[in-house]
């Protein structure tokens, strides 16, 4: 994994001339509730049930951007003050869940405006697969007209967009998809092994009129990819946590 103040030449090729195409999550249920998958060039809303549950909203982020962001590299935007308060990205940890730390370039913005300015342009390149964007708190300055901007961009330029909210109240914005996230139990494995990271998502608000929904879901960290899971866990999951790390243990 990579950390970055400015992007690299690799990503100032010409917009990828991507179709509104849509992302399977693998899932049957998810794909069937949501007509088929995810749209990838568009605006989408992650939000932690609570502060306490924002590693599990964090690694629903990496999940669905681990789902649509193809070969091309994933940009994850976040202020300082994620840094200092969630701590670092952890590469072991996101090596636990499949993904690939090497293809993770870090962006961090001393405000929320300094990260939001270099979401939008990032997000207007098509040479990434997908970005997350990560402002601190309320972060005002993510309004409706902010959030349409953001969406037009990865309409035309048919990059995955994932805005990860904690510690905020969802308000008006442009996004396709708005997602509540909270951590849950896993489905029991032989000889209790520590299960698969599980989930519990609840869809707030869809662009396109479907209706909200709740439901269970767990990560399939060989596979990358979600299945689907009964509301009754059994044992404590191999959660996302170990996503992030503190100043000390990243220098250990």
């Amino acid at each position: 994994m990579s950390r970055n103040t400015a992007f690299p030449s690799v990503l100032r090729t010409p917009e990828a001339d991507w179709p509104t195409a849509l992302i399977d999550t693998g899932s049957a249920n998810l794909d069937r509730r949501l007509g088929g998958g995810l749209t990838r060039g568009a605006l989408h809303e992650v939000y932690a049930d609570d502060n306490d549950f924002f590693d599990a909203a964090a690694g629903f982020a990496l999940m669905l951007a681990c789902r649509g962001h193809g070969d091309k590299p994933i940009v994850w935007v976040r202020e300082d003050r994620s840094e200092n308060g969630h701590g670092r990205l952890y590469a072991p940890g996101i090596s636990a869940l499949g993904a690939d730390p090497a293809a993770i370039i870090l962006v961090t913005g001393p405000d929320a405006l300094a990260v939001m300015r270099a979401g939008a342009d990032i997000v207007g390149c098509g040479a990434v697969g997908a970005v997350v964007i990560e402002p601190w708190g309320d972060a005002p300055i993510l309004d409706l007209t902010s959030s349409r901007r953001l969406a037009l961009t990865a309409a035309r330029s048919g990059v995955l967009t994932l805005v990860l909210r904690a510690g905020a109240v969802p308000t008006p914005s442009a996004a396709t998809t708005r997602w509540s996230v909270a951590a849950a139990p896993s489905t029991v494995l032989p000889a209790n092994a520590p299960g698969r990271p599980a989930l519990n998502i609840s869809l707030l608000r869809h662009r396109g009129g479907i209706a909200g929904f709740e439901a269970r879901v767990e990560w399939d960290c060989d596979q990358r990819r979600f299945s689907d899971t009964s509301l009754s866990g059994g044992v404590p999951a191999a959660a996302p946590d170990r996503m992030f790390a503190d100043i000390g243990r990243c220098a250990a």
